[in-house]
């Protein structure tokens, strides 16, 4: 278990998980980095992702997936966690939307097979559904933070070309004031239910990320 640094509290209602750290700690995890700064990322940014097709049928399947589990979420989360998480919910079904859209913009057919790092993903979900409430909205923290970041790479190497309305999507300010609740409603949760592996959760959800964006080039199948 990677063992984490320890950290001072933001402000003096911050709210900490076991090990004595918030969870915005978790980013100095080293996995992030290779989450969040894959070079599929900056050919997106760059407008040469010859893939991208490829990514967007595959995060569309992705996305209807988060759609369920989050909804399952919102139905055992605390009553002061619903109505972040229940908005969420609602910004996923109008993301499903915007897939149709680019995909129609871009000439890409949604109707495809999910590829093994689609399945695998599904598959940490239906996990995460069996976990503590806790760790679940931690997981959903996770990867939502890992999307901000990540398109935030991208945007960091242009972000104007063939795909900038990608990256223009997530890294949009209302998308980063959605993953802030989220970070804090995991905060809250730990504060109640302390889980010094939670770390555990994050690791898998970066793997599973990686694995994603290594799908995008088309590595696996």
């Amino acid at each position: 278990m990677t063992e984490l640094p320890l950290v001072e509290p933001v402000g003096p209602q911050r709210v900490l998980y076991g090990g004595g750290v918030p969870v915005a700690a978790l980013l100095k995890l080293p996995q992030w980095d290779a989450a969040t700064r894959h070079p599929f990322l900056r050919a997106v940014g760059e407008g040469t992702a010859s893939t991208f097709g490829v990514w967007l049928a595959q995060d569309a399947l992705f996305v209807a997936d988060l759609v369920a589990f989050q909804a399952r979420l919102v139905a055992r989360a605390p009553r002061s966690a619903q109505g972040v998480l229940a908005q969420g919910v609602v910004g996923l079904v109008a993301e499903l939307d915007w897939f149709d859209i680019q995909a129609a913009s871009l000439g890409v057919s949604l109707e495809v097979a999910p590829m093994r790092a689609t399945r695998d993903y599904q598959a940490l979900l239906v996990g995460l559904d069996e976990e503590r409430y806790a760790r679940a909205v931690v997981g959903l923290w996770v990867l939502e933070r890992v999307y901000l970041e990540a398109w935030r790479y991208a945007a960091s190497y242009g972000g104007t070309g063939r795909y900038a309305a990608a990256v223009a999507h997530w890294t949009d300010p209302a998308f980063a004031s959605y993953v802030a609740a989220l970070e804090e409603l995991a905060d809250a949760a730990l504060a109640q239910e302390a889980d010094d592996g939670v770390e555990d959760v994050v690791g898998a959800v970066l793997a599973h990320e990686v694995a994603f964006w290594d799908m995008a080039e088309q590595r696996d199948g």
